[in-house]
């Protein structure tokens, strides 16, 4: 992948991020991300399909409750909406192509301000964009992983979106959800995400639940049909989430999205996106997320980060811990991969990393941070005992009566004679201590 640059390079102390190997001294080189390297059958960059992301990259500054960001982008300097845009996607495809990204994703006012633009104003805005965009992707074949509509952020947006109470406004949710899908059948975009950042509840007092589920159903079947018709032929995801901003929000997880999904027949065009940091502030790991939605056939793109472990919120930093990322990697390749999806970087340099390099660095750790994670998993699967280990736990249900009863053959009366015969069990060690260490060994 060749640089794309635009009038002006942004980020001239940084070149082509190269991969050069876990003794390279060189901060700005992949230590274990290179993507001809095949594991498992696929090359890293199959398996991992790296995306970057817009918003937290080149939109947000580092801005908190406390007080404004203190991080300092030129491409938001120009004074005119279409100017800063432009800017800010030549800054953008220049990052994406000097770390030899093959993918991005955004949500529409992430592309261009919408400034209480109407739907009109706003549609022409992203035509505007989108028509530059597609000049960028053509010129450095960087893809669209996916999009996404922010239907969260402004203030018209406080009850959500596709779950507001008031029909005018999930209305006028639907008018900029169009616009979205618009721009990403335009931009060959492979799939198309829904996160519900307030499609939830702050007091169930004045919230008629079920109403809402049913309107947030008839609002993604709506969605769906609409991108169908237009030829739109990839993935819907949604992306699990249990709380922040709204005290209880309806995709609380992966197994209550599955379970929304079966019950209003969603589950043939969606699946799931699951962020690390979501997962995590729903009291669950990451590898539990992937898990069940492998179990689900919804496994469908990751939103790659990690929290805080003494803050309960969503902090979006970059990933770093190897073992989790071993654990999470043993799931994602017995699933054999994400279905459409990608490796999103949903993560932000920290308040206080004001170098425009930081950038650079967060994303080189990340992606190497999940490379050694698969290359760590795909050895623990074929070099060690794990899985035969784990499949030893379960041999009673391989053969004879354990057999039948997972084949349904066994009433719960011969089920209650089988167990009187067997008196008391004969007690079995969950080895846990031997897992964790078959999988600290290969670390």
């Amino acid at each position: 992948m060749s640089v794309v640059l635009g009038d002006k390079e942004f980020f001239p102390s940084v070149g082509q991020i190269k991969y050069e190997g876990r003794d390279s001294d060189n901060p700005f080189a992949f230590k274990w991300y290179d993507e001809n390297r095949v594991v498992a059958g696929k090359t890293m960059k199959e398996w991992l399909r790296f995306s970057g992301c817009y918003w937290h990259t080149f939109c947000g500054q580092g801005h908190d409750p406390f007080g404004p960001g203190p991080q300092r982008f030129e491409w938001n300097n120009p004074s005119d909406a279409k100017s800063r845009a432009t800017a800010k996607m030549d800054a953008a495809f220049e990052f994406f192509t000097k770390m030899n990204l093959p993918y991005y994703c955004f949500h529409d006012v992430d592309l261009i301000d919408e400034e209480d633009s109407s739907v009109e104003e706003f549609g022409k805005k992203l035509d505007f964009i989108t028509d530059y965009a597609k000049q960028k992707q053509d010129a450095s074949g960087v893809k669209l992983l996916w999009g996404t509509s922010n239907l969260f952020t402004n203030p018209r947006y406080m009850n959500g979106a596709g779950t507001n109470p008031h029909f005018p406004t999930l209305a006028r949710a639907g008018a900029q959800l169009k616009l979205a899908i618009d721009a990403t059948i335009k931009l060959n975009g492979e799939n198309y995400v829904f996160w519900g950042g307030r499609e939830g509840y702050v007091s169930l007092l004045n919230t008629n639940m079920k109403q809402e589920l049913d309107n947030l159903a008839a609002w993604l079947h709506t969605a769906k049909d609409y991108a169908r018709k237009q030829g739109f032929t990839g993935n819907f995801f949604i992306e699990p989430k249990p709380m922040e901003p709204t005290k209880h929000q309806y995709d609380f997880d992966t197994a209550t999205v599955a379970g929304f999904l079966n019950k209003y027949g969603l589950q043939d065009d969606f699946k799931v996106n699951i962020e690390v940091n979501h997962a995590t502030l729903a009291n669950h790991t990451f590898q539990h997320e992937l898990q069940v939605a492998a179990d689900n056939n919804l496994l469908g793109s990751i939103d790659a980060n990690r929290g805080d472990y003494q803050n309960a919120w969503d902090t979006d930093q970059f990933p770093n811990n190897v073992n989790e990322a071993v654990e999470a990697m043993l799931v994602f390749v017995e699933a054999g991969g994400l279905q459409g999806g990608g490796v999103n970087f949903d993560a932000k340099t920290r308040r206080e990393s004001t170098d425009m390099e930081d950038i650079f660095l967060g994303h080189i750790g990340g992606m190497d941070t999940f490379a050694r994670g698969l290359i760590i998993a795909d050895e623990i699967l074929t070099k060690s005992r794990y899985k035969e280990l784990r499949a030893q736990r379960y041999e009673t249900f391989q053969s004879g009566k354990g057999k039948d009863f997972t084949e349904g053959k066994i009433s719960l009366e011969e089920l209650a004679e089988i167990g009187a015969a067997v008196g008391e069990p004969e007690q079995m060690s969950g080895k846990q201590e031997l897992f964790e260490n078959i999988v600290n060994q290969y670390i």
